[in-house]
């Protein structure tokens, strides 16, 4: 035995070894065998303590926000219930991730301390995946982002506080949907196209202006900065308008919540809600366009006309496809049409499931196609809330609507938690005091240069002014929140964005804390009007009588609303009734009365049995109420009020001394606006009721 493995074991020339040496060198490679064996096994069992370490921290992690989530509730709840106001729920969120993050990074030592830092001097550019040879082994790494050289020795050695540390796609993918959804699909009609023309202009225009203001003077801190020596990286002034573009983001959110607390104002309400809703979704389009701006040339930083036109083109073409791209799946690849056209209804679970699934998809889809996903789904959220809520059965309707409002709830709680506790657990934090105390006073005046002669010109045109108290308020009510924080952390590679981010931050902090704390007060100071049911409008009279539909306090405040929507909108809307619903909904007339005649088959086919059904079931409820002439009398004073109507046909006609006759069309529009709240039916006949004299 011994002699056969003599070629393996002696390779150098001479006589071979004797037996016994012979014997001793197959025991020593035997024994290497073993201890690479035991080697190979250790290292196996070492990677799955790893393994089994990093699956544990994964959940603590997790478990840590779920926690912070439940404290927030629990003191959510508190608060309702000792009618505390002076800090908002995202304010309390915001409190414990500070405190979490005081202890992840205080209270937890450094668990890891294996970086070692290897020279690619060859290579010109960083790769996003790199396979690295060790021992034989190879392994792959993932680029995280550039260290600079003075903070080599600072790399985060603590396992836990690499686990808190999400990837911003998280809060755009994740968070954010669920967010700006909920915006759009819980919007208030009647009241957000009543002011549609003001929150346009605050929306575009103000964001606008908002943006190059803020821009420019943070360009001119930049320059002091580096004039006192403050600066020690490149800060160009694209990235100052970028900035800009971030923190014109506004999210009332607190201010909101207070409002509908207490019950502001309506026409604040919308103003403030609107502008926060649109804003966003500006906000977002207008930093890419920005980041778009390349001019030709060898400095890539300066003005180029030729670039600036581009960048606005890429505005106008990303917000327009994002908008039709979520209007388009709104009613055609959502459950729009998919419910419309099967049983579906029958099963709310599956629909729920769809609704859910399909409106997600809407940003994803956006976002794949190279538009934006935050514009795409709120215009999704709007068109759902108008077409497919119609088509979905009581359940859904039910399920769909607390769905999407307590993953809006929780999504914002956890961003705002993540907040607290990214202050310590981010690794490129910069803080500037020049640059934070000029960002303070640009937001100011931008916000400032924007509200008051905006007001000032739509005042022209509006029959109900925008007051001082209110302009007051909606200056005061620019809080910065989740859409700033999303966008600065989007990017932090560089050095101007490291310290745009830590701006961001502190920026969301002394907003919500202060200025949300801070709403109550303002509203007594100013003098608005609290007490205001959101869905409708005061009583303006004390009649000792209320007509229900039609002529009286209801009638005036229908065609109020009518007169001050958006003209664009009055436009849009008998289209929108007459063909658009019937095809996409199971409301609205047949398309068999509305089509012209030649249309027959085609209107058959696209009109749904249930439309039918609906305006049968409308002619039986109507049949209930209808009385001749005389048959209702009220005298009061000296006038003498009666009610007539027809209810086999379109038209429903009251009579009180002389009125004029309103179409079906109308009546939806009034239906659809959030005026029909106290109707005794949809159409036809319209009753007066006498009321008791209190006096």
């Amino acid at each position: 035995m011994v002699p056969a493995l003599r070629p393996a074991l002696w390779a150098s020339p001479g006589p071979p070894p004797p037996p016994l040496l012979g014997l001793l060198l197959v025991l020593l490679q035997l024994c290497g065998g073993l201890r690479a064996e035991d080697s190979g096994a250790m290292e196996e069992i070492a990677t799955e303590k790893e393994a089994e370490e990093s699956h544990r921290q994964d959940s603590v992690s997790l478990l840590t926000f779920i926690l912070l989530l439940t404290l927030t509730i629990l003191t959510i709840w508190l608060f309702k219930h000792r009618r505390v106001r002076f800090l908002h729920e995202t304010g309390l969120a915001m409190i414990y991730g500070l405190i979490v993050g005081v202890i992840l990074r205080y209270g937890i030592p450094a668990t890891s301390g294996h970086d070692k830092s290897l020279s690619c001097s060859q290579e010109d550019r960083p790769f996003s995946t790199l396979l690295v040879n060790v021992s034989g082994k190879f392994f792959e790494y993932t680029l995280k982002g550039e260290i600079s050289p003075g903070k080599i020795n600072n790399v985060e050695q603590n396992d836990m506080l690499r686990k808190v540390t999400f990837d911003p796609e998280v809060f755009f993918n994740i968070l954010l949907p669920p967010i700006i959804f909920h915006a759009g699909y819980s919007l208030k009609k009647r009241h957000f196209f009543r002011n549609l023309g003001s929150i346009l202009a605050y929306a575009f225009l103000g964001t606008a202006v908002s943006c190059f203001i803020i821009g420019n003077l943070m360009y001119g801190v930049v320059k002091l900065m580096k004039l006192v020596g403050q600066l020690s990286d490149k800060f160009y002034y694209t990235d100052c308008l970028l900035f800009g573009a971030i923190i014109s983001a506004t999210d009332p959110v607190t201010v909101l919540a207070i409002f509908n607390e207490l019950h502001a104002d309506v026409d604040l309400y919308a103003l403030l809600f609107g502008e926060s809703v649109l804003n966003d979704a500006v906000a977002i389009v207008l930093s890419s366009s920005i980041v778009a701006y390349q001019p030709t040339g060898l400095n890539t930083h300066a003005f180029d006309a030729a670039a600036f036109f581009k960048s606005v083109g890429v505005f106008l073409g990303i917000f327009s496809g994002s908008f039709a791209m979520g209007a388009v799946t709104g009613v055609s690849l959502t459950a729009a049409n998919v419910t419309k056209f099967t049983k579906l209804h029958c099963f709310p679970l599956l629909e729920t499931a769809l609704f859910f699934l399909m409106s997600w998809s809407t940003f994803l889809l956006a976002e794949a196609c190279g538009f934006t996903g935050v514009v795409a789904v709120l215009f999704c959220g709007i068109t759902q809330a108008h077409y497919t809520y119609n088509n979905l059965s009581v359940e859904s309707r039910s399920r769909t609507k607390q769905l999407f409002e307590v993953l809006h709830f929780l999504a914002e709680n956890f961003i705002f938690s993540y907040m607290g506790l990214a202050l310590f657990t981010f690794q490129k934090h910069i803080f500037s005091p020049i640059f934070i105390i000029g960002a303070f006073i640009a937001i100011f005046l931008g916000r400032a240069a924007h509200i008051y002669p905006l007001s000032f010109f739509l005042n022209l045109g509006r029959r109900h002014k925008i007051g001082w108290n209110f302009q007051h308020m909606m200056m005061f009510s620019g809080l910065r929140g989740a859409m700033a924080f999303a966008l600065a952390i989007r990017d932090t590679a560089t050095y101007s964005h490291q310290m745009m981010f830590s701006t961001t931050l502190l920026i969301v902090f002394f907003t919500v804390w202060i200025i949300g704390g801070g709403t109550t007060p303002m509203l007594s100071w100013l003098n608005i009007r609290v007490g205001v049911d959101p869905d409708q409008d005061p009583p303006p009279s004390n009649d000792s009588f209320q007509v229900l539909q039609g002529d009286g306090p209801d009638a005036a405040r229908g065609n109020r609303t009518k007169q001050e929507s958006a003209w664009i909108f009055r436009l849009w809307y008998s289209f929108d009734h007459n063909y658009l619903k019937p095809i996409l909904t199971h409301s609205g007339p047949p398309l068999t009365t509305t089509l012209p005649a030649w249309c027959g088959l085609l209107a058959r086919c696209l009109t749904s049995p249930q439309v039918y059904e609906n305006q049968e079931q409308l002619r039986d409820e109507d049949s209930d109420f209808i009385l001749n002439d005389g048959d209702l009398t009220l005298t009061y004073g000296d006038s003498t009020i009666t009610a007539n109507g027809s209810s086999g046909s379109h038209t429903a006609t009251t009579s009180l001394e002389g009125r004029r006759t309103k179409s079906s069309s109308e009546e939806a529009l009034e239906r659809d606006l959030g005026m029909g709240d106290h109707e005794v039916s949809s159409r036809g006949t319209r009753l007066v009721f006498p009321l008791e004299d209190n006096a």
